[in-house]
């Protein structure tokens, strides 16, 4: 993998089109996702991004941006300003388009950084996105950031199963991942188990029991409706529908998606969110279930 340090401008980007109802704002401490190679690195929208992947295979390259806190430092008030005239609320993805904790987060402590600037300067809302059981190294870190903002922290597990054969292996396993939200949850932080992209689970009751007892919420996003694609066509041309097809072939259909959700509802009646929406905070109301499969 092609490892660079990089300076970044304005670490803080407005945000446009799938996220503009989501934050205000984004912020991606490095460029490119070192998880590429990974399970979550197959169905991972951000590899259809020309402008980000500059012609480069997904997974292999990072941009470190080292200077991602003191960007943050100097541009947040000016662009808390914009976002509270402009959106009514200055609130921050992290991240859209990278893993904040990744293994190299180690060395560099970028994403510490960031966090160390944003107990300094914080913004109204913060939405931490992660694939990773690292999240949890910086627990002290959000039960300080709990007294000065509002914090959401989204864990992305798409299946209850360890391996799909034909896939390479999670970058952090599905255990892990529910261990890590228990302690988020309980450290305090509204804590959401994002099922994106949604993959076969071969036990949807007992997933979505455990998601209740881990999480205060869940969001449930098809790679249809959810690649920015008509009919899930950036996904159809990876490696990922195959090997979906090969554990269950139902799973391809959007209707799958409508029979979790009904299950989920059962679980967290009021706490499940669908696609952008769920992203967003937007919960179905707790009476309106979807069909089952």
């Amino acid at each position: 993998m092609e490892l660079s340090v990089v300076q970044i401008g304005n670490v803080l980007t407005r945000t446009s089109g799938y996220l503009r109802t989501v934050s205000s704002h984004s912020l991606q401490p490095y460029r490119g996702c070192s998880f590429g190679r990974a399970l979550c690195g197959v169905g991972c929208y951000v590899q259809h991004n020309g402008h980000l992947t500059r012609g480069r295979p997904w997974g292999d390259f990072l941009e470190v941006r080292e200077n991602a806190a003191a960007s943050y430092r100097q541009h947040v008030a000016g662009e808390r300003r914009w976002a509270r005239a402009a959106r009514g609320q200055f609130s921050i993805f992290l991240s859209s388009a990278t893993e904040p904790f990744l293994p190299q987060e180690a060395r560099y402590g970028v994403t510490r950084g960031v966090l160390e600037a944003m107990l300094e300067e914080p913004p109204d809302l913060l939405i931490l996105q992660t694939h990773s059981h690292r999240v949890t190294d910086y627990l002290g870190l959000y039960e300080q950031l709990l007294r000065v903002a509002e914090l959401r922290v989204h864990i992305s597990i798409e299946t209850d199963r360890e391996r799909i054969a034909g896939l390479p292996p999670h970058a952090s396993s599905v255990a892990a991942r529910f261990a890590a939200a228990r302690l988020l949850k309980q450290a305090g932080a509204t804590t959401v188990i994002t099922v994106s992209p949604l993959l076969p689970i071969d036990e949807p009751e007992q997933f979505f029991a455990r998601a209740a007892e881990s999480a205060d919420a869940v969001v449930i996003d098809h790679f249809i409706g959810g690649d920015g694609s008509s009919n899930g066509e950036r996904t159809r041309r990876t490696e990922l529908p195959a090997a979906m097809a090969s554990v269950d072939e139902r799973s391809l259909r959007i209707e799958y998606r409508d029979a979790m959700v009904a299950i989920a509802q059962r679980y967290l009646p009021g706490r499940v969110g669908v696609n952008i929406d769920g992203f967003a905070g937007r919960w179905l109301p707790a009476k309106e279930a979807a069909t089952e499969l």
